[in-house]
Order: C-alpha cells, then structure tokens, then sequence
C-alpha cells in the first residue's frame, strides 16, 4: 500500500511540476478545453494544485485532504471527452488519440487513490484505536 501510495504522489508532483514552466503535453488540451480562463493563470495553478495532491499523498497526516483535493480535480480531466472530442477521438467512441489515451489513463489514478482511500482507518474508529 505504501508503494501505491508514494508513486501515486510522486506522479502527481511530476505531472503537476511540468505545468507551471509550459512543459506539460498537456498543457495544449487544457488551453484549447478551458478556454473561458486565460491560461497563464489557470495552468500554473492547477499545477500547483496537482503537486499539492502529490505532497499530501507522501505525508500520512495528509492523505484524506490529498485525497478530497484529487476528488475535486480529477472530474475536469475528462472535460476534453466532452467537450473537445475531436481532439481526443480520431473515431468516437473508442480510437483515443495520443491525447484521449492521456486524460483515459486517470481512471488509473482514480482507482488507485480509491485504493489508497479504502484502506484509511475511519476518523471515528481511529479515535477509538488510540
């Protein structure tokens, strides 16, 4: 679990430390999906955002924010299936480009993070432990 746990975070301190300094392949797709920020702002700090996530992961006290922060941004990441699928799908709804396979993967880290979620002694019961 601590494996699991500790790669989660430092994936997203990767993927979220490309964006700040414009080198995620993921920045194109962000810019062309959420169009209505300007992008300047809005990617760094969902870049900050993403290393936050991954930081909370590293840090046991910290899991159950990491977490609800993960929960909070992972529904964006499929925003671009919605609303850009042409950049996503060279046919819909199954051949992903390079693109769609990228924002396709998360359900990885979603599983992952409900993994590392589950095994979370309840608040209650951990007040009871020790």
């Amino acid at each position: 679990m601590p494996v699991l746990r500790v790669s989660l975070g430092v994936v997203f301190i990767w993927f979220g430390a490309l964006k700040p300094f414009g080198n995620s392949p993921a920045n194109e797709v962000i810019v062309k999906t959420i169009y209505w920020f300007d992008p300047d702002i809005f990617i760094p700090i969902l870049g900050y955002w993403e290393m936050l996530i991954g930081l909370c992961l590293l840090f046991t006290p910290w899991i159950r924010f990491g977490l609800f922060l993960l929960a909070l941004q992972m529904p964006g990441t499929f925003l671009p299936l919605l609303l850009r699928p042409e950049i996503c799908f060279t046919s819909v709804p199954f051949n992903l480009t390079l693109e769609g396979q990228y924002i396709v993967k998360n359900l990885i880290l979603i599983g992952a993070a409900m993994v590392v979620g589950s095994k979370l002694i309840p608040l209650k019961s951990r007040s009871l432990v020790e």
